[in-house]
C-alpha cells in the first residue's frame, strides 16, 4: 500500500529532525537566527538522577509577538482582520485589524514596563472572552515577560494556588465576567479572595472596567489600578513598546494542569519551539492560510474550554482540557496572518444551539475547533439539527472545511453524524477530523493533516487530500511526536493490543520539557516509571494495523468531565473538608452529555453510621457547596454513596478506585452482579462485597431516577 503524505512527514520528522525543523524554523522571524534545530544533552537532578533532555533551536532568538503582529503590518497587511469578536452575551460585534492590534498591544507593553515588568517575569491574567485579554497576552509576550491565564471565574482557592506557584509581578483581570441569562460575575470577590488566601502578593492588579459590572471602589493601597484609564494615560504620553526578543528556550508561558496530588502542575512552554511547532500545525493540520477564519470554541484560560451549559457558574472548574484556547484562538491563527473568532458565549443558550452555525455562516469560518461536549449540548438541544441544516440550506456553511474535535473521545455516533452533515451543507471533502493532545505537549500529537503536504513544501495547498476519518480513533502521529504503546514494563506492544500510551524523546517543538520551577516533579511524573526511555502520558489506548491511535482510558485517577480533567484526590479533599465525612473515594459514573461525573463513597464520622446507602438531601447539598466553593461548579457530583467498609485498598493503603470504577458501570447497566478483576494485594477481598450490596441498595433506592439509569434507558 502507496504511503500517505502524511506518513511520510512524519517519518521525515523523526529520521531528520535537524533538516525537518530548521526549514519550518526558516519561515518566521528571528531577531537572532538559530544555528541548529536541536540539541541532546542529560539533565541532572539535585539527588543526582540524569535523564536524557533536548532543547530546540537553542542559540536562536525570537518575539512571538512580533511574530504574531508586526511580521503582517510589516508585509503590508495592517488593515487585514486580525480579531473577530462576536459576543451575544452582550450584543456585541467588534472587528479589529492588525494594526489596530499593534497600537494596541504597544502601548499596553508600554504600561507594563511602566508598571515594573520586565523580561522573564510573570504576569497572571485572569479575563473573560474580551478582546483585552488578547491584547494582555501579547503585551506580556511582547515584553519578553512570562503570562500565566487562569480561566476567568475559577474559584479563589484555585487562583490562589496559581499566584502562590507563579509568584506573578502583576495580575491583569476585568470587573466581571458574563453568564449569559444568568447576567454578570463579578470578579472582584473573587480576585480580592484568592489574594487573601495566596502567600505572595503581587503589586500590581490592573482592572478592565466593564459597564455591564465595574469594580468599585478600587483599592488603590492594594495596588489596583483602572486599566483603561492607564492606557488612555500612555496614549497621551506616547509611551509604547518594541518587541523584546527572548532566548528560544525561555518562556512565553505556564499553564497550570491538574495534579493527581491535587496541586496544579505548571506546564513552562518555550518561546522558540512554540512559535515553530504552531506555525506548522496550523497549516499542516487545521489547513489554514492569510486569508481564512478560524472559530475555536474554547476559552483563553483552558488549553481549552467544554462550552457546556454550566461552564460559567461560579468557581468554574479546576481542570483543563486542552491548549486549545491558547493556541489556536490565539497564537496559531495569528502566525499565519489569519482571522481569528473570539467568542463570549456559549453553543447553547446564547441565545439558542444554533450560535455555532451563525458564527460560521456570518463570519465566513473555514475551521471549526470544538468539544465533543459542545455538539452533545447542541444535539440535545436539536436533535434534528434543524439550525445546522438550515444554515447550510441558505449556502451559509459552504466554506466550512472541516470540524476539529478534541478534549475527549468522540463517540463513533456523532462523528459519522457530523460527517454526514458536513458531506450534504459544507464544503467538497470537508471532514470531521478527531485529534488528540494535551498542556504537555502544546500541540496535537496525533490527527488527520488537511495539508499534508505543507510539512514538504511550506506553502503549498490544495496538493494532497486528508486521510479518510475513521470514527472513534484520534487519527495519526503527528510531526515530530513519536507514539508508541507498550505494556507496563515499558516494551512495545503489537498493533491492536491496549497499552500504555508513551512519546519518544524528544517530544515535537511545541512540546515541554520540564515544569514550571520544578524538575523533580517533572521526573518523577513523566519519565520515571519508564526509566527515562518514554514520556509517560497517562492515557491508555491502542494503535491499529493502519497506524491510527484510538484513546481508551486514562491510566491514572483522572476523571474526565466534558473534556475537563479532575484530579479524584482534589475532589476527595474537597468532600473530606465537611466535618461529618471521615474518608472518600470519588470514581466516574457515564454522563450522556458531559461523558463522566464524579461519584463519591463516604463513610461518616458518626458513632452511629445511618444504615441507608442514600446519603439525605442536607449533607448532599452541603457536599456539593464545598466542592463549588474549592474546585468549581463543573466538578459537581453525579451521586453520592454513603457507608461503611465498602472503599476497597491494597495492602499499602493504595485506594482501588478502578474496582469501585467497574462496580458503578456495571450498575448503571443493572447488572449488579458481575464480577470485576481485584488485584491479589487487596487488603480486605470481603471490602467488594460491601460495596457491590451498597450499590446495589442505592440505584434500586433511587427507582432508576438516577441520571446515568436515565442516560442508557434512552439508549
Amino acid at each position: 500500500m502507496n504511503r500517505h503524505v502524511q506518513d511520510e512527514v512524519h517519518a521525515h520528522s523523526l529520521r531528520d529532525p535537524e533538516s525537518f525543523w530548521s526549514h519550518q524554523a526558516d519561515q518566521l522571524h528571528w531577531h537572532k537566527k538559530p544555528s541548529r534545530a536541536l540539541k541532546l544533552y542529560k539533565r541532572t537532578l539535585s539527588d543526582g538522577t540524569s535523564y536524557q533532555s533536548y532543547s530546540w533551536f537553542p542559540n536562536g532568538e525570537i518575539s512571538t509577538s512580533f511574530n504574531c503582529v508586526d511580521r503582517h503590518v510589516n508585509a503590508g497587511n495592517a488593515d487585514a482582520i486580525a480579531i473577530i469578536w462576536d459576543s451575544p452575551v452582550t450584543g456585541a460585534t467588534e472587528k479589529i485589524t492588525y494594526g489596530q492590534l499593534l497600537e494596541e498591544i504597544e502601548v499596553l507593553a508600554g504600561v507594563l514596563r511602566e508598571s515594573d515588568v520586565k523580561k522573564g517575569d510573570v504576569v497572571l491574567i485572569y479575563m473573560p472572552m474580551i478582546p483585552a485579554a488578547l491584547y494582555a497576552m501579547l503585551a506580556v509576550s511582547r515584553l519578553g515577560a512570562i503570562h500565566t491565564v487562569v480561566f476567568g471565574g475559577f474559584a479563589s482557592a484555585s487562583l490562589a494556588q496559581r499566584i502562590d506557584g507563579s509568584k506573578p509581578k502583576a495580575i491583569m483581570t476585568a470587573s466581571c465576567g458574563i453568564e449569559g441569562s444568568k447576567g454578570p460575575l463579578s470578579y472582584k470577590t473573587l480576585v480580592e479572595g484568592a489574594l487573601k488566601r495566596s502567600d505572595y502578593k503581587p503589586k500590581c492588579v490592573m482592572i478592565w472596567q466593564r459597564s455591564q459590572m465595574p469594580w468599585a471602589p478600587l483599592n488603590e493601597e492594594a495596588g489596583e489600578r483602572d486599566w483603561q484609564k492607564l492606557v488612555q494615560s500612555a496614549k497621551r504620553r506616547d509611551i509604547k513598546a518594541e518587541a523584546v526578543p527572548v532566548r528560544s528556550n525561555d518562556g512565553l508561558y505556564i499553564i497550570y494542569t491538574s495534579g493527581t496530588t491535587g496541586q496544579p502542575k505548571g506546564v513552562l512552554r518555550e518561546a522558540g519551539g512554540h512559535a515553530v511547532g504552531l506555525n506548522l500545525s496550523i497549516r499542516l493540520l487545521f489547513g489554514i492560510r492569510s486569508s481564512d477564519v478560524m472559530f475555536c470554541a474554547s476559552d483563553i484560560g483552558w488549553v481549552g474550554k467544554c462550552t457546556s451549559e454550566d461552564l460559567f457558574s461560579n468557581g468554574s472548574a479546576d481542570s483543563e482540557m486542552l491548549l486549545v484556547g491558547h493556541s489556536y484562538i490565539l497564537y496559531s491563527p495569528l502566525l499565519a496572518g489569519a482571522t481569528t473568532v473570539l467568542f463570549e458565549g456559549k453553543p447553547i443558550g446564547t441565545p439558542d444551539a444554533s450560535a455555532f452555525w451563525r458564527i460560521v455562516a456570518e463570519h465566513k469560518v473555514n475551521t471549526l475547533f470544538t468539544a465533543p461536549t459542545a455538539l452533545r449540548a447542541i444535539k440535545r438541544d436539536d436533535p434534528k439539527n434543524k439550525f445546522l441544516e438550515d444554515a447550510g440550506r441558505r449556502g451559509g456553511l459552504k466554506q466550512l472545511r472541516a470540524l476539529f474535535l478534541a478534549g475527549e473521545r468522540s463517540e463513533p455516533s456523532l462523528v459519522r453524524m457530523y460527517q454526514s452533515l458536513l458531506e450534504t451543507f459544507c464544503a467538497p471533502n470537508a471532514q470531521v477530523i478527531d485529534n488528540w493532545w494535551s498542556s504537555e505537549s502544546g500541540s496535537p500529537i496525533t490527527g488527520l493533516e488537511l495539508e499534508a503536504q505543507a510539512g514538504k513544501d511550506f506553502h503549498s495547498r490544495g496538493t494532497s487530500k486528508a486521510l479518510p476519518t475513521k470514527p472513534g480513533a484520534a487519527g495519526k502521529a503527528m510531526p515530530g511526536f513519536d507514539v508508541r504503546i507498550v505494556n507496563d514494563d515499558g516494551k512495545e506492544v503489537s498493533n491492536g493490543t491496549m497499552g500504555n500510551i508513551v512519546l519518544g524523546i524528544p517530544l515535537a517543538p511545541t512540546g515541554f520539557t520540564t515544569l514550571f520551577n520544578d524538575e523533580e516533579r517533572f521526573y518523577k511524573g513523566y519519565m520515571k516509571r519508564f526509566e527515562g526511555k518514554w514520556i509517560d502520558t497517562g492515557d491508555a489506548g491502542v494503535i491499529d494495523e493502519d497506524g491510527f491511535l484510538s484513546i481508551m482510558a486514562r491510566t491514572d485517577d483522572i476523571i474526565n468531565v466534558a473534556a475537563h480533567r479532575f484530579s479524584t484526590g482534589a475532589i476527595e479533599q474537597a468532600i473530606t473538608s465537611h466535618a461529618s465525612v471521615t474518608e472518600a473515594c470519588c470514581v466516574s459514573i457515564p454522563d450522556d452529555l458531559k461523558g463522566h461525573l464524579p461519584f463519591a463513597f463516604v463513610t461518616l464520622s458518626t458513632t452511629n453510621h445511618p444504615n441507608s446507602a442514600i446519603p439525605d438531601e442536607k449533607l448532599y447539598k452541603e457536599v456539593q457547596a464545598l466542592i463549588r466553593d474549592q474546585i468549581g461548579a463543573i466538578a459537581a457530583l453525579g451521586g453520592m454513596i454513603q457507608g461503611k467498609g465498602m472503599i476497597p485498598r491494597t495492602r499499602s493503603g493504595k485506594t482501588l478506585r478502578r474496582v469501585l470504577r467497574e462496580l458503578v458501570e456495571n450498575a448503571v447497566h443493572g447488572d449488579f452482579e458481575k464480577e470485576v478483576q481485584v488485584p491479589a494485594t487487596v487488603e480486605d477481598a470481603a471490602v467488594i462485597g460491601v460495596a457491590r450490596s451498597k450499590i446495589k441498595e442505592y440505584f434500586e433506592g433511587m427507582g432508576g431516577k438516577h441520571k446515568a439509569i436515565e442516560a442508557r434507558a434512552k439508549l
